[in-house]
């Protein structure tokens, strides 16, 4: 498979995911302010880097169910930044899935222009070093938020989302290539 199919293929593991979690849960995950879903994506990429320094992992969660929650978290927060605020409102399941969908296809859009400008570099990257990245984004994406999401001549916080997918989608295609 080439690139983009690895990647639809990952994104659709994560999205099947997302959409039983939404027919257990309902979207909960609506009323999640930015700093709050920040907050859950840093615990997801720190319990993969605490894994990885001490190869010892007490919780049987594996790391490939981290990666598929980052993405999807990931996901959450380009959905929920695109929304005048956090509240409790539900989505039924379809719009849910549709809000995704459009979510995703602008990260993997991203994805294929940076991939081709960059000649496929994260393939020979190390699942440590992509864990570091999005632990950076993570501080990043705090410290936007803690200037109300103002920034003078960085990119915002959508675009450290979708970093944040990408690398946590080349993860899960380096894990399943090993």
């Amino acid at each position: 498979m080439n690139t983009e199919q690895q990647y639809d293929a990952a994104i659709e593991a994560c999205k099947t995911i997302f959409l039983l979690k939404t027919a257990d849960y309902g979207t909960a995950w609506t009323v999640l302010r930015p700093i709050s879903i920040v907050d859950q994506l840093f615990i997801k990429a720190k319990r993969i880097r605490t894994i990885q320094e001490t190869g010892v992992q007490r919780v049987g969660d594996d790391i490939r169910g981290e990666f598929l929650g980052i993405v999807n978290y990931g996901v959450i927060g380009l959905i929920q930044w695109g929304r005048p605020k956090a509240d409790f409102e539900e989505y039924p399941v379809e719009q849910a899935s549709g809000a995704y969908d459009a979510a995703a296809l602008g990260a993997k859009t991203v994805m294929l222009d940076k991939n081709h400008d960059y000649g496929e570099a994260w393939r020979d990257m190390s699942l440590e070093g992509l864990v570091d990245l999005i632990l950076v984004k993570l501080l990043r994406i705090r410290q936007i938020l803690a200037n109300d999401g103002r920034t003078l001549i960085s990119e915002g916080v959508d675009a450290g989302y979708i970093d944040i997918i990408n690398y946590a989608v080349f993860a899960l295609i380096l894990n399943d290539t090993k």
